[in-house]
């Protein structure tokens, strides 16, 4: 059973992501904290010396001057997760890699490497591109429309995964003495033929210790929903109520039921921030001056993101929201809902930006009050774990020193790892290859790949 105590995520942000952090106006931030390998290996460590299941790696390919800070000047988040892999034991790897403008063999071979490299702890957060924009850096004029990218998406995991089962285990030798380094009779053609790729395959690269690396998706429209409950193992969430986050866990978990998955091998991991200090009082402080303190400008180009680059500088803060027109394949479809929600009741524009700063779950308190919503999310339903947005280092150490040990004491996540791979923490099953003889033992032909110790610096 996946559920067995909460999952905790660690998405790593450098100088400040799109809620208007301006990470990088904090002491403790290096400046080139977006680029700096040795400030992500740290976090990574602190991570994984509070047990936590993943670090996970935002990314886009597209920007602006005005885009967050940290997608303006960022590491590309396999080459970047491949030194964190150097540099940990234990904690699991996940990077974004886009269906939209990537090839599923490149795909495929990219995360299949991470995963060897790592011993077994990577995984993959799932996108079809938010900005259009993209488009124009891949020689096209367009991303498509919510049903071709997703459509596209969904064939392109197929795929993947096919290339995945392209070495059964033991194809290759561990006797010098044998007649041939690899038996042919377990090396596959994939021979996918669909109608966004054709994919020949085999894969040159032998199987995962995990079987394949845990797929992590997110979309709450129709198409969202539709490819997580075929998917993925990990549904991630901008949700913020619990009655949100059950909503959509319901949905998904009876889609997967509905094409004959176990709707218990999903988890709900929605994102979490938080502000923590020794009293609630001292915290909703600190967080009303965080939100105050935004750039508004940087607020505004986020939300043009979401309008096809629509240019809202020259309006007017405090009149109603604007009635806009949007192309198809343009921003989030949840955003949209609730902008236009916002629109229809009134809200100013700069309402929207305020709200917009509180885009996921925020908590605000005590380490025990935070601890004790984290434990009515979960013991509700509404969540599996979070996904936490690593911010200011201050509100992270807090996190790590006060919030865990609670969790832990009172019984709700672990105190020490019991497992090697991404899949083991997770609590999901090992993938068999599709080829394999049914009377097979998973992982016992191809050596081990060696763990290594951190390097200390």
């Amino acid at each position: 059973m996946a559920r067995d105590t909460l999952k905790l995520g660690a998405v790593l942000i450098g100088v400040g992501d799109a809620s208007g952090t301006e990470l990088w106006r904090d002491p403790q931030v290096p400046l080139d904290a977006s680029v700096n390998i040795d400030w992500y290996v740290k976090q990574a460590r602190e991570a994984e010396d509070a047990h936590f299941d993943f670090v996970f790696i935002v990314d886009s390919q597209y920007i602006t001057p005005d885009f967050p800070n940290h997608h303006l000047n960022r590491l590309e988040p396999l080459t970047l997760l491949s030194a964190v892999a150097y540099a940990t034991n234990r904690i699991g790897l996940v990077a974004t890699v886009s269906t939209t403008y990537s090839e599923p063999f490149d795909i495929a071979r990219r995360l299949a490497s991470l995963d060897l490299i790592s011993g077994g702890r990577a995984g993959w957060n799932i996108v079809t591109s938010q900005d259009p924009g993209t488009a124009g850096n891949f020689s096209r004029s367009g991303h498509g429309d919510y049903d071709t990218r997703y459509r596209r998406a969904d064939e392109a995991v197929e795929a993947v995964q096919g290339l995945w089962h392209s070495y059964e285990e033991g194809a290759f030798s561990r006797d010098r003495t044998a007649p041939r380094f690899l038996d042919p009779a377990r090396q596959h053609r994939l021979d996918h033929r669909g109608e966004f790729f054709s994919v020949t395959g085999p894969l040159n690269i032998q199987r995962s210790p995990q079987g394949q690396p845990p797929l992590v998706q997110a979309g709450t429209s129709d198409q969202g929903r539709d490819l997580s409950a075929r998917r993925a193992d990990i549904v991630f969430s901008f949700a913020r109520s619990t009655d949100e986050a059950i909503e959509l866990a319901q949905d998904i978990r009876a889609r997967a039921q509905a094409i004959g998955r176990d709707p218990d091998e999903l988890l709900f991991i929605p994102a979490l921030g938080v502000t923590i200090a020794d009293t609630d009082e001292e915290a909703l402080q600190i967080e009303r001056q965080r939100t105050t303190a935004g750039d508004i400008r940087r607020r505004l180009s986020a939300l043009s993101r979401q309008f096809d680059g629509h240019d809202f500088s020259g309006y007017d803060l405090d009149a109603p929201f604007p009635e806009l027109p949007r192309s198809e394949d343009a921003g989030i479809r949840r955003f949209h809902e609730d902008i236009e929600n916002a629109r229809r009741a009134g809200v100013t524009l700069r309402g929207v930006l305020e709200a917009q700063a509180l885009g996921w779950l925020r908590l605000v308190g005590s380490p025990e009050t935070i601890a004790d919503q984290l434990q009515h999310w979960y013991e509700s339903g509404a969540a599996d774990g979070f996904n936490l947005f690593v911010q200011h280092p201050a509100d992270w150490d807090r996190f790590r020193a006060k919030v865990v040990p609670i969790l832990v004491e009172r019984g709700l996540f672990r105190g020490r790892y019991e497992a090697e791979t991404l899949r083991g923490h997770l609590g999901l099953p090992f993938i068999d290859n599709r080829h394999a003889a049914p009377d097979a033992i998973p992982g016992q032909s191809n050596p081990p790949v060696r763990h290594l110790e951190p390097i200390q610096n």
